[in-house]
């Protein structure tokens, strides 16, 4: 019996020196460091808002608290950002990069960007499942889809292939031949507001989150639907979902996976070459941070809804769309080509 509890006792005791060495080694590797959010687009939009937001929470849900800055590298709709992570930054967790889920319908059609798997990278998770909308500047007179289908012509913006802005574009064109004409070059989502107000730009799709509140409570924008068949309680209810709009079934799955990548709407990657352990510092600090109640009123004052996925989630969800039957991505290849 004696011998039983002093091997007890050393196991219990090797194991809290074990503890205690590894919480020592993750305060060590933290601590003093800086952490950079990368974010694919420029500064003052959307995934930019988000991801400043974030940088001031989650430093002190890190062990160590390291400081967090947020770096905008905007190109190729976000790719830039990507390759960054990809090619040149650091690998041990100090460099997190924000992109365009968009990227992940390119990269799987195997066109744009056959070399980007981003099923390698690890996923530290999303902000929210995004709700992508389309919308008309009400001096157009474009009130409604009907309206919109009755135009020779009808101007949007994005920031260049791979975009969800675009993808969005490429729908409409060639999924529900609609009259829409796409203008790419546009760094951020800000830009393509300004040019729609400026009258460049007849309209734009982007995700309902990002809109300028006072364009929705003064009505001066018009939204024509929505590709995703989750509406939020502060959409109105009569805005269509893309899918009801035909009623060919190969269409409907085609529009189905196209809008897949919304389920994951201001996304967080690291490198492949993280090791474990930092990245599940990295994962439970984000959703401790979505949990943090000044982080959520903070949110709130800024008008920026959340609907978390987690990063174990998020990867689930990547996999599931690069595993698509090849005819779906063979098809998808053709529509962005």
């Amino acid at each position: 019996m004696q011998k039983l509890n002093v091997v007890a006792i050393l196991t219990m005791s090797f194991q809290l020196v074990f503890s205690c060495s590894a919480f020592s080694q993750e305060i060590g590797f933290f601590k003093g460091k800086t952490i950079s959010i990368v974010v694919g687009y420029s500064a003052g939009g959307g995934y930019d808002q988000y991801a400043r937001t974030l940088a001031r929470y989650m430093g002190r849900h890190i062990a160590g608290q390291p400081i967090i800055v947020v770096q905008n590298l905007p190109g190729a709709a976000s790719l830039f950002a990507v390759r960054h992570l990809e090619n040149n930054s650091a690998k041990d967790g100090t460099v997190i990069a924000m992109f365009d889920p968009g990227l992940i319908t390119a990269s799987v059609s195997a066109e744009g960007i056959p070399t980007l798997d981003l099923t390698a990278f690890k996923w530290i998770g999303a902000m929210l499942r995004d709700v992508r909308v389309c919308y008309a500047w009400a001096a157009t007179g474009v009130r409604t889809w009907d309206d919109l289908m009755k135009r020779k012509e009808f101007l949007i913006g994005a920031t260049a292939r791979g975009a969800n802005a675009f993808v969005n574009g490429i729908i409409l064109r060639k999924v529900m031949d609609s009259p829409v004409r796409q203008i790419a070059g546009y760094p951020g989502s800000n830009e393509q507001k300004l040019a729609v107000e400026r009258g460049e730009l007849d309209g734009m799709c982007a995700s309902w989150s990002a809109l300028p509140p006072d364009w929705l409570s003064q009505h001066k924008i018009n939204t024509l639907l929505r590709f995703s068949p989750t509406r939020p309680a502060d959409m109105p209810e009569n805005i269509p979902y893309v899918n009801d709009l035909t009623s060919d079934p190969e269409k409907k799955q085609l529009l189905t996976l196209l809008n897949a990548p919304g389920d994951l709407g201001r996304p967080f990657i690291v490198a492949k070459q993280v090791p474990a352990a930092q990245v599940e510092t990295l994962r439970s600090a984000f959703e401790a941070t979505l949990a943090d109640a000044d982080f959520v009123a903070d949110m709130k004052k800024q008008n920026l809804p959340l609907d978390p996925v987690r990063g174990k989630d998020a990867e689930a969800i990547v996999r599931t769309i690069y595993s698509a039957p090849p005819a779906m991505l063979k098809r998808m290849t053709e529509l962005l080509e």
